[in-house]
């Protein structure tokens, strides 16, 4: 298994994904119609037939050692976790309470905002930005008619704060992505990226105080919570920050969000377990996708595709920004093709960590990259997961929807400002991890 020198023809297995992919997408108008997972194994098909100058069973051994390698391992078991937390949470009542309590307390005379906030808030505490459109986009539809905005404003403040929670959240399979690929710690990343994002979500709020200035309605509905059902969520978020192990956080996770659930009757004990069962079910394909691509970018990087990528890139960045612009650029691109920001940073994550070495970038910087400029690009295109399920419930086209997408767009600016400028300032090395 001696390194290979750089060759383009190693980037053949990614062109066949995308050509897939994409081909699919524009054949059947329909980008979900080709499932991932099959794509990406033809994907791998076609990089085991490659480089026939070795055996297929150094091939073999090649795949097995990327798909088998620990980062990927665990990435795959926190995806697992993560989802069983989340079915837990959701099947103990903790999504509607977590709703209704930020709809009792939102604003009357900033609708608009508070929604954006609120979606900001439940996609931070679910980790899913489809879960939170899915729940709050028949909200929005009937607070627009009622003010009289247009119903693209108000889905388009619930897609933004929905990428917001997407982007930031401790259980977020792109939060685990980048973090695992990139071999740095939760807390660490949220920090950089909090601070790089911040202000977006801040800017977006005033942009939407000032567009829906004078709409006031009075939301006569009673909406019962039970706060209690909302600790799961705040617990994890308080654990990851405290620096507390993945594992442990979402473990006791499942566990308090059980307890509370068998306390207040929301299941029973073989209810809890299948609640567990579905959550990882759900994430299933998504961990066997992050296996898969491991095995690929392995047998890519084995052939010479790794070394081409940092040449081309080496032959025209000579500066760590440049570098980082490489990785946002990488990032970008992938997530544009595949419609998914996290099988985006699963499959850019290794390229971007050997670039972020090879310039001395920080991790923490090369994760937050990862994952915004991933968020932004899944936030924009009309023919995301996040859009169509918005359009789809208002029964509206996505462009209706797009021009009023502040938040994505934000970030997209802040993330280039933040290369740009070199904030946040992470000379200091005492919390980097090697």
């Amino acid at each position: 298994m001696n390194k290979k020198s750089g060759n383009p023809w190693a980037l053949l297995p990614l062109a066949v994904f995308l050509i897939i992919f994409i081909g699919s997408g524009v054949i059947t108008n329909d980008f979900y119609k080709m499932p991932v997972i099959v794509a990406f194994l033809i994907s791998a098909a076609v990089a085991l037939f490659m480089n026939q100058e070795e055996r297929i069973s150094t091939k073999i051994d090649v795949f097995c050692k990327g798909a088998g390698d620990s980062n990927i391992i665990l990435m795959a078991i926190i995806f697992i976790l993560a989802g069983a937390f989340g079915n837990v949470a959701k099947e103990m009542g903790g999504v509607d309470s977590t709703i209704n309590l930020s709809l009792s307390i939102l604003p009357e005379n900033l609708l608009i905002v508070g929604l954006f906030i609120i979606a900001c808030f439940i996609s931070f505490s679910m980790g899913t930005s489809v879960g939170t459109i899915v729940a709050l986009a028949p909200i929005a539809i009937g607070v627009a008619g009622k003010i009289s905005i247009p119903v693209g404003l108000a889905l388009g403040a619930v897609v933004g704060g929905g990428m917001f929670g997407d982007n930031l959240s401790m259980i977020s399979d792109t939060t685990i992505a980048a973090i695992r690929t990139q071999g740095c710690e939760m807390r660490d990343k949220f920090k950089v990226n909090f601070i790089i994002t911040l202000p977006a979500a801040i800017i977006t709020a005033i942009i939407l105080g000032i567009i829906t200035s004078g709409n006031q309605l009075t939301l006569d509905t009673e909406y019962t919570y039970e706060i209690v059902k909302v600790l799961p969520y705040l617990s994890v978020l308080v654990a990851a920050l405290f620096g507390v192990n993945v594992f442990i956080i979402l473990g006791g996770g499942i566990l308090f969000a059980g307890t509370i659930g068998l306390y207040y009757k929301s299941f029973g004990l073989f209810g809890f377990i299948q609640a567990i069962a579905t959550g990882i079910s759900g994430m299933e394909d998504l961990a066997m996708i992050a296996i898969i691509v491991g095995g690929v970018v392995e047998l890519i990087k084995f052939n010479g595709g790794i070394q081409f990528i940092l040449e081309f890139i080496r032959s025209r960045i000579k500066t760590k920004k440049g570098a980082e612009f490489g990785i946002a650029a990488i990032v970008s691109i992938v997530d544009i093709c595949t419609a998914n920001n996290t099988i985006a940073i699963v499959m850019a994550g290794p390229i971007a960590k050997d670039i972020a070495k090879e310039y001395d970038i920080d991790p923490r910087r090369s994760a937050s990259i990862l994952d915004i400029f991933a968020a932004s690009c899944q936030g924009l295109i009309p023919y995301g997961a996040q859009i169509l399920i918005a359009a789809g419930l208002a029964s509206i086209s996505p462009l209706a929807i797009m021009k009023y997408l502040h938040y994505p767009i934000l970030i997209f600016i802040f993330g280039i400002l933040a290369i740009l400028f070199g904030y946040p300032n992470l000379e200091t090395k005492a919390e980097k991890v090697s």
